[in-house]
């Protein structure tokens, strides 16, 4: 039996997504779905919500909990990832309250920024682990990941795991869809072209009918501007650098140095941004899983409708060779021309049975690629400082942050990295 495995499996919510739209695709009903996970708790918990869901679905997938990880790897033909290496507590604690008392304040922390640079040193050495173990026990696997920071981890295990990798974000698909139901726009019908880097892709082109519809969306973006909503530091950009950018705006308040500076606290209010948003965040979920587990994990009459997540939609295409386009985070072969050929880029791809195949973009306007760019810098040197194990590529990376360039000096950087260091303690790789 062709095995999917599911790594960070205890993620129960988005595990019903993803592998409820399994049991819910025809080509897929012959899958065992292999679960991993090291909390022994959750993993039980998704156990017994998928075997609920496979009876009330009539699923012909098996489910099997692992508590061995290679045992979970072998023989599979696809591997989804959705892990978070340290938690809420202790590591985005720690992620978030350590630059508090350097004056650095952040909203998500989880892919650039001092708190993303020390995301990926902390999950680097476990996917390039999971690498490891691919490479000898399902070595033709496709590796489908999910976990931010997605840049830098889908350029880890391609470029140092060598493994066949491709990263899915939802921003991509959710970015045309919210942009005009904010706006009172109808987005059927609507062709769009996105291409940039995970979190910071471009909305390049969006047309109906071989009608231009960037003005209209100006028109009323700058209308909807005059009045607060959730929306205002990607209109802001829009406005600046002419196109609108993919990932949410309490993302990109801290990917620029623009919006979130101790010499100018009104423009927190300004822009409407939401500091400690995802530690708020963190919280909600704990509290809410609480009640959730129950109706969740133990409802035997438990059903599913088949959700907007990539992965079904690319494995059913891979195993029926019919196409189907997705925005993939895959290296820069030559895709975007103005992007460094070292880093991993979010570009319309297609799947089919030959696999993942990234399209050509070419040339993106310059001013979007010199902003890409300036968050490449701090992803390339991250990824450095994980492979080589040298300290000082910590701190080249927190240096060429925008958010904390912008607002500390280099000795308060450095000495940032250090703090940062000892507190995450063992759960960070010893660096010279």
């Amino acid at each position: 039996m062709a095995k999917i495995t599911f790594l960070g499996a205890g993620s129960t919510v988005f595990a019903k997504n993803v592998l409820g739209d399994v049991m819910l695709t025809p080509a897929l009903q012959e899958f065992e779905l292999a679960l991993f996970d090291i909390d022994l708790e959750r993993l039980k918990d998704s156990e017994n919500m998928l075997n609920n869901l496979k009876s009330s679905l009539g699923s012909g997938c098996t489910v099997k909990a692992y508590t061995n990880r290679k045992e979970a790897l072998r023989g599979a033909k696809y591997v989804v990832n959705a892990i978070q290496v340290g938690g809420y507590d202790p590591c985005t604690i720690t992620d978030f309250e350590i630059p508090k008392k350097y004056g650095l304040r952040q909203t998500i922390a989880d892919t650039i920024g001092i708190g993303g640079v020390f995301r990926n040193l902390r999950t680097i050495p476990v996917m390039l682990d999971f690498a490891k173990d691919i490479q000898e026990v399902c070595p033709d696997a496709w590796f489908f990941n999910y976990t931010n920071p997605m840049a830098v981890l889908t350029n880890a295990m391609i470029t140092y795991g060598g493994v066949k990798t491709v990263g899915l974000c939802h921003s991509v698909q959710a970015c045309v869809p919210h942009l005009f139901h904010c706006l009172g726009l109808d987005s059927d019908g609507v062709q769009a072209k996105i291409a940039g880097i995970n979190h910071m892709a471009w909305l390049l082109e969006a047309t109906k009918d071989g009608v231009d519809l960037y003005p209209e969306i100006k028109r009323r973006a700058s209308e909807k501007q005059k009045e607060k909503h959730g929306d205002m530091v990607r209109y802001e950009l829009m406005f600046r650098f002419g196109y609108y950018v993919t990932e949410s705006s309490e993302h990109n308040a801290e990917y620029h140095p623009y919006f979130i500076k101790k010499k100018y606290p009104e423009l927190i209010e300004q822009f409407n941004i939401p500091l400690d948003e995802y530690p708020r965040r963190c919280i909600h979920q704990i509290e809410k899983w609480k009640t959730m587990r129950e109706e969740l994990v133990n409802d035997k009459s438990l059903t599913h409708s088949r959700s907007h997540e990539y992965a079904s939609y690319m494995l059913e295409a891979m195993e029926t060779d019919k196409p189907f386009k997705i925005g993939g985070n895959v290296m820069n072969t030559g895709l975007i021309t103005n992007l460094p050929k070292e880093a991993c880029v979010e570009v319309p791809c297609l799947v089919d049975a030959s696999g993942v195949t990234p399209t050509y973009v070419g040339d993106l306007p310059p001013q979007l690629a010199a902003l890409n760019r300036t968050n490449i810098n701090t992803q390339l040197l991250t990824l450095e400082a994980a492979i080589t194990g040298k300290k000082e590529h910590i701190y080249h990376a927190a240096l060429l942050d925008p958010h904390t360039s912008a607002e500390l000096s280099i000795d308060d950087i450095v000495a940032l990295c250090d703090d940062l260091i000892e507190a995450h303690g063992d759960w960070l790789p010893k660096y010279r």
